[in-house]
């Protein structure tokens, strides 16, 4: 929990100052959104060479890398002299980011009993969710005072905590020898793109962080437009503190209720905080909003997580987890690009009410695959 925490942190820590920092470097605004997505590029192409990775070698060394290679990455974020170079050291934090994501939801589910895994994912979510509101408050008010290199440091210094807290777990969870064939010959290990049984789940995961990476990329442009006097500063701080309160309440929850009603659940929340952002007009609503997106995208993150990893094989659970997150990063890419698009050619009352399109593809997906889904608590 401890190294997941500091490996979140790290990142979402340096995700708002890398624009800025690449443009005090010398690059153009386009170049330097080219620098700020190479992370997400990177992860969506190279998810399935981790989880492939995952199933066939030891959680804890594949763990033990990526800490390495998202510090250095990062240290060289604060010793590039050039542009240039920030693009080359993001490539190596990106795939930092790859391993870390993959091989620790992966290894967490070798650490509990496995009719405990719901319950694991949801604390495992709750520090995501927890390092994601902190850490840009900090980078953001910490680099206007010290300015950026001085500023990345702490982000370094948090992918090292990764790398040294890793030591402290005694099961490494390496994977089991590779089953012999009636011959004697070692069975050939198959390379798979995606983990089928978890493909319904990534869909789903994808949709739900379509409206939540939107919200993260444009809520404060949003609210500028509008010219509401509201403090949006506090929107995510809101949303960490309610989704804490969520999870410690229902985490044993997590591994005895089907995947139904945690959908209807989320699917009913991811409503009503759109239709709060749509009209709000004080801190009340705003309030409402984050509190109702903690009900939705925050609630169905862990459940989909677990579930992927329910619904797969043993010896498939880094694919499973490699496919969740690919999702996730399809969210995380459409979300601010529908966001743009929606801003440049709508009025901007209608940023969120085209947002609930991704509500009738939810419960659409959900239909074709409700059984699988729900079946997922059942086996384990």
């Amino acid at each position: 929990m401890a190294a997941s925490f500091f490996f979140i942190f790290s990142n979402m820590y340096c995700n708002p100052l890398i624009n800025g920092y690449a443009q005090e470097l010398g690059a153009s605004s386009a170049f330097a959104g080219i620098i700020v997505g190479m992370m997400s590029i990177v992860a969506m192409f190279l998810r399935p060479i981790a989880g492939n990775l995952t199933d066939h070698f030891s959680k804890y060394s594949l763990s033990f890398i990526g800490g390495a290679l998202c510090f250095l990455g990062v240290m060289g974020y604060v010793i590039t002299p050039n542009s240039g170079l920030l693009l080359f050291f993001r490539l190596i934090n990106g795939l930092g980011y790859v391993l870390c994501t993959v091989c620790m939801t992966t290894w967490l589910s070798y650490l509990v009993p496995f009719n405990h895994v719901g319950e694991a994912m949801s604390f495992y979510g709750l520090m995501n969710a927890l390092a994601m509101a902190f850490a840009p408050a900090v980078s953001i008010n910490l680099y206007r005072i010290i300015g950026y290199r001085d500023a990345i440091v702490i982000s370094a210094l948090s992918a090292l905590m990764v790398v040294i807290t890793v030591q402290f777990v005694s099961n490494r969870a390496k994977p089991k020898p590779v089953p012999q064939s009636q011959s004697g010959k070692k069975k050939k290990l198959h390379i798979k793109i995606i983990q089928r049984d978890s493909l319904s789940v990534a869909a789903l995961t994808a949709l739900f962080a379509i409206p939540y990476f939107a919200t993260q990329a444009d809520i404060v442009a949003y609210t500028e437009q509008r010219h509401l006097p509201i403090a949006i500063g506090s929107y995510f701080l809101i949303y960490a503190v309610v989704l804490l309160a969520i999870r410690l309440f229902l985490r044993n929850q997590f591994d005895t209720v089907r995947f139904g009603p945690w959908l209807v659940t989320s699917t009913v929340a991811t409503v009503f905080y759109l239709i709060m952002l749509t009209i709000m007009k004080t801190n009340i609503e705003m309030a409402l909003a984050a509190a109702g997106m903690a009900f939705g995208y925050g609630l169905i993150y862990s459940v989909c997580q677990s579930t992927a990893m329910m619904l797969a094989p043993d010896d498939e659970r880094g694919l499973a987890s490699s496919t969740f997150f690919l999702g996730l990063d399809i969210g995380m890419t459409l979300g601010p690009v529908l966001g743009g698009i929606i801003d440049s050619t709508m009025p901007v009352k209608w940023f969120y009410p085209v947002m609930l399109i991704t509500v009738p593809l939810i419960l659409l997906i959900y239909f074709f695959n409700r059984r699988k889904l729900n079946s997922a608590v059942g086996n384990h």
